[in-house]
């Protein structure tokens, strides 16, 4: 009896023709709708966006929200021939959530004037590929001009993650790029050199040296300097990596410059080439001015095979108004990763100059660093103000693994900057071990004064 049941259920199903050289297909009655339930859909063959939204308490948004759908997959604002059931089945993306916080059930109270959302759409993969321009054009696109709605997450399939690399080097990559043994690894410290900018190669090549010799792992250009006329990127690539070279002589720790390679293109990939054609060794990229995708372009060539330092220039445009934009924990965690960053400026929350919350940059973190998909992880890199007071939450917050960056707190140090790296590396070696900042100050000088300068007493013990 059941074989005839579900040919006469074949026969009700309408089958529709597709153009040429599709097969066809048979729409079941709910194909063709903008919405679904979540279990109705096929989590690997679509791209979940969660969006926080308000509107009116007038407005039925459970009726209304699968114009966004529609208007971000195959329609616009009235229907056209062209918008077919078949198209429609097969690329329609679907609202498979509306979730209002508070849940009102029988009444809204008179004293409420805008109901607040989760929505959730799950997008076709097929729309979108393996790219992020698509992937935002999709699931932000025109509706990010449509009032209070901010894209908080991407859920992406495994498929659609396969094609994109990541970080060619990952933290593991970045360790072993300084010879350091993973029973030896630490949190690794990164100097901005300061000033900013305007300043001549000399300058910065003497900055390098003091910085690196006193204990940086890492010294980068700071984002407001690239290939500039008054200071080339070849030329600080060739003057900084002969004290990278004099540093390693010296104390048998090799240390990274991150060249801010930041330009137009194709102009950005002739300088990365010439970096590694000079012998340096890391990249930078202000990677939201250039745009992700041309950092994922340096990241899979296979001619330039150096590590990617990502900054955030231009991130709170994205992530800083609550009810509009994307959140941090994207901007600055999965799409930075998926694009080949091998570490990632963040802003410190907790003690730093920029305004970040701690949970957010607890969920960036966590986007940076925890399993997703076959991607390596990026190190976070907190900055923004960070001393050596500053390293016990960075390090407890985030663990071990991380690059603390440190511009000013270096640079600013009574005894030199060479004085100011020796006082971070104190600060680490005694954070790593579980001694307190204090107790360690007695016997570590730069870090006394350091201290000391940035508001805690200490005493110094000479012996």
């Amino acid at each position: 009896m059941a074989a005839p049941k579900k040919k006469a259920a074949a026969k009700k199903a309408k089958v529709s023709r597709l153009p040429a050289g599709e097969e066809a297909c048979v729409l079941g009655p709910y194909d063709a709708e903008p919405h679904a339930l979540p279990e109705g859909i096929d989590m690997e063959t679509h791209v979940i966006a969660t969006y926080y939204t308000a509107w009116p308490k007038e407005l039925n948004i459970v009726a209304l929200s699968p114009v966004l759908a529609i208007e971000q997959s195959t329609g616009t604002w009235i229907p056209v021939p062209g918008e077919t059931p078949e198209v429609r089945a097969r690329h329609v993306a679907k609202v498979i959530g509306v979730y209002e916080a508070p849940e009102f059930e029988y009444m809204v109270p008179d004293d409420v004037k805008e109901r607040q959302y989760i929505i959730q759409i799950a997008f076709p993969a097929a729309n979108i590929e393996a790219q992020i321009p698509m992937l935002l054009t999709a699931c932000l696109g025109n509706i990010s001009m449509g009032g209070k709605i901010k894209l908080i997450d991407l859920r992406m399939p495994k498929a659609l993650l396969d094609g994109f690399q990541g970080p060619r080097f990952g933290v593991d990559g970045l360790y072993r790029a300084l010879g350091i043994p993973r029973s030896k690894r630490r949190p690794l410290l990164n100097n901005m050199i300061k000033p900013c900018s305007g300043y001549p190669l000399e300058v910065g090549t003497d900055l390098f040296y003091k910085a690196a010799v006193g204990g940086c792992d890492v010294v980068k250009d700071d984002e407001l300097i690239a290939d500039m006329a008054y200071n080339s990127v070849v030329g600080r690539v060739k003057a900084y990596m002969k004290m990278e070279k004099r540093v390693f002589e010296e104390t048998g720790e090799h240390t990274l410059y991150t060249v801010n390679i930041t330009d137009r293109l194709p102009k950005m990939f002739d300088l990365a080439h010439a970096v590694v054609e000079a012998g340096g060794n890391a990249l930078m990229v202000n990677y939201l001015a250039v745009g992700p995708e041309a950092m994922r372009a340096l990241a899979e060539d296979k001619d330039i095979n150096l590590p990617i330092l990502g900054h955030m220039d231009c991130a709170g445009a994205f992530y800083m108004a609550p009810e509009h934009g994307v959140s941090s924990w994207l901007v600055l965690g999965k799409i930075p990763r998926l694009c080949g960053a091998d570490a990632l400026v963040v802003p410190f929350a907790l003690g730093g100059k920029a305004p970040y919350l701690v949970e957010r940059f607890d969920q960036t973190a966590r986007c940076l660093t925890y399993p997703f998909g076959d991607l390596k992880p990026t190190m976070p890199m907190p900055s923004g103000g960070i001393t050596p007071i500053n390293v016990p939450d960075a390090v407890r917050e985030l663990g071990n693994d991380i690059m603390i960056g440190s511009g000013g707190g270096i640079h600013a140090h009574p005894e030199g900057s060479a004085a100011g790296a020796r006082a971070f590396r104190q600060a680490i070696d005694a954070t790593v071990k579980g001694i307190p900042l204090e107790e360690a100050a007695k016997e570590n000088k730069e870090l006394a004064i350091s201290l000391g300068l940035w508001g805690v007493h200490t005493e110094f013990e000479t012996g």
